[in-house]
């Protein structure tokens, strides 16, 4: 798993800035009344606001604190209406999850307000967590506790109450839903399996093995899951109805995250190591995923999102601390964002 950093300390109050830096006439407050897309830049303990008609950061959350509020490397977002979720494992993952020793380490369930950046909720977790996000209804919260008995919690949304807690397979990382929100999936890194719960009932329905260190499986609006395997570098496509592998696709390079691009009907997979971003399409004759090309967005290529209509994707580059905004139609980068170090997970609100 992972190769970890070594974690600065950081020490000072929570700010809600804008993008004006002049110290005399600074607003401190946001007001995000427009489509935007939340960049969590994990080394800053930011979150970048960029408003999508401009591509311009139009603010930036810090989330630092101190003390036992501290935040220290987010990672992962989700959002639920008007709000964000964000898993706080407190360290870097930036570089993979091999050899990740997460033993003892806690971590922090963040919700922050997407309007005006105020954070809503600052909730200390038993064991780190890869991410933090809302159920499909947005009543509850489910955070993965990376641990070698891995576990799902179950939060309350409202009241924060903890309502269930779910045993799941060794050092389980992301935690995903189908599109259709009847099942949630967590990739247990140890296990190299997936386990498949039941999203009303709370009840385990299955463990499916996948490839060598699975991270996360990414929701595709096709009935269909996709498993970056890290250590594998493959993907292990899932077919949601019937709780099976419908294909593995070989990468030769180590994933980041996998997306899938329903209009295009395209599966997309980042590559951190080569700063790059591939893409397959659906050969039906075949009846499976073709490789169709790759281009170069930046250095650390992480997180992929998609506009609601697919023209457009935002990607995240850790190392080069940017985000490329990508024409999918023609796959070429159109405009490049300098964001906050370490820009790692991404979500879009429109």
């Amino acid at each position: 798993m992972k190769k970890l950093s070594i974690l600065a300390s950081f020490f000072g109050a929570i700010l809600f800035t804008s993008c004006n830096n002049n110290d005399d006439n600074m607003d401190m407050t946001l007001n995000v009344d427009y489509p935007a897309a939340y960049i969590v830049n994990g080394e800053d303990a930011t979150v970048s606001v960029v408003k999508l008609s401009t591509n311009e950061v139009t603010g930036t959350i810090e989330l630092m604190g101190s003390g036992s509020d501290m935040i220290m490397w987010p990672h992962h977002i989700s959002s639920h209406q008007n709000h964000l979720a964000i898993g706080v494992p407190g360290m870097d993952l930036s570089a993979g999850h091999s050899g990740l020793n997460t033993s003892g380490m806690d971590g922090k369930l963040l919700v922050i307000d997407a309007m005006n950046g105020s954070i809503v909720k600052n909730i200390n977790l038993p064991l780190m967590n890869h991410n933090s996000i809302y159920s499909p209804n947005g009543n509850e919260i489910w955070v993965p506790q990376m641990d070698m008995d891995g576990k799902v919690l179950v939060y309350n949304a409202s009241t924060n109450a903890l309502m269930n807690t779910i045993t799941v397979g060794m050092m389980p990382a992301e935690l995903t839903f189908s599109f259709d929100g009847t099942k949630a999936y967590v990739a247990n890194g140890d296990d190299d399996n997936v386990t498949i719960i039941d999203t009303a009932t709370k009840a385990v329905l299955t463990t499916i093995s996948v490839g060598d260190n699975p991270v996360g499986a990414w929701t595709g609006s096709n009935n269909k899951m996709y498993v970056d395997n890290e250590d594998g570098q493959s993907i292990s496509v899932i077919d949601v109805a019937t709780n099976s592998i419908d294909e593995t696709i070989s990468l030769g390079f180590m994933p980041g995250i996998a997306s899938y691009n329903g209009s295009k009907n395209e599966l997309w997979v980042s590559d951190p190591m080569n700063g790059k971003v591939h893409y397959w399409t659906w050969d039906a004759g075949m009846n499976m995923w073709m490789h169709g090309s790759s281009f170069n967005t930046g250095a650390g290529a992480h997180a992929i999102a998609f506009t609601n209509d697919g023209n457009t994707a935002y990607v995240t580059n850790q190392t080069a601390n940017t985000v490329s905004v990508v024409n999918t139609t023609n796959h070429t980068v159109t405009k490049t964002i300098n964001v906050g170090r370490k820009p790692n997970g991404i979500v879009i609100k429109m």
